[in-house]
């Protein structure tokens, strides 16, 4: 039996997760994976939960205040060039009892699984701007936009190389979504100032983590100058 035996050799770094991700994003030697022939924008859980700290302050959370702006920009042109939006949000029923194991670590007003379907937390930021003739609405209960929905053959149908991902938490839904479209083999972007979480540190660590593994994160600017384009 071997006795080799290795001291750790995981970075320790007294930055901020903030510097830490602005070091990695100026790296210029990073390749990204890039757009495709054709994108669709899935926007992650713009519910009153998630947007508005005024009627929800435990839950709720902001990191650009225009975040929805930009969001309505990327969707307006998406639809322009005759691409796919798409909106989901988290819901469950009366009892909870569809959030799983999920929703067994707390049990207070805020807790994930008492967001009712048609209370205000379940209802859409009404800054949004939704098309329901043409965009795809629906309700989701895990983490992942693609987990047990109708995302995966709504993409397919639609031709997809390219899923464009926004919304929050960017360490929670977002992160899932991403990993979830990669793992699916589209190239994936999240355009940084659509995405928000609850605290700074958790936001940039995992933007740090999208960056070096699964999406590309790029601006608002540039994912609009793409869609523009194509239109």
């Amino acid at each position: 039996m071997s006795d080799l035996r290795f001291e750790p050799t995981m970075v320790r770094d007294d930055r901020s997760a903030r510097a830490i991700y602005e070091e990695v994003r100026a790296n210029p030697a990073r390749r990204g994976f890039g757009f495709g022939a054709r994108a669709a924008v899935v926007n992650v859980d713009f519910q009153q939960a998630y947007t508005r700290p005024d009627l929800f302050p435990v839950s709720a959370y902001v990191t650009d205040p225009d975040q929805i702006a930009h969001v309505n920009r990327i969707s307006d042109a998406a639809r322009e060039a005759g691409l796919p939006v798409v909106w989901t949000r988290v819901c469950y029923k009366p009892d909870g009892g569809d959030a799983g194991i999920w929703g067994t670590r707390t049990d207070t007003p805020d807790s994930l699984q008492n967001i009712r379907m048609g209370s205000d937390r379940h209802a859409f930021d009404p800054r949004v701007r939704i098309d329901c003739d043409v965009d795809l609405v629906f309700d989701k209960r895990m983490p992942s936009a693609f987990h047990e929905t109708p995302l995966q053959s709504y993409l397919i149908w639609h031709r997809v190389d390219t899923v464009i991902i926004t919304g929050g938490s960017t360490s929670g839904c977002v992160r899932a979504t991403a990993v979830d479209s990669l793992s699916r083999g589209y190239r994936t972007i999240v355009p940084v100032e659509c995405v928000a979480d609850k605290h700074e540190s958790y936001h940039f660590a995992n933007l740090t983590d999208l960056l070096l593994k699964y999406a590309d994160v790029v601006s608002a600017a540039e994912v609009i100058e793409h869609l523009e384009r194509r239109s």
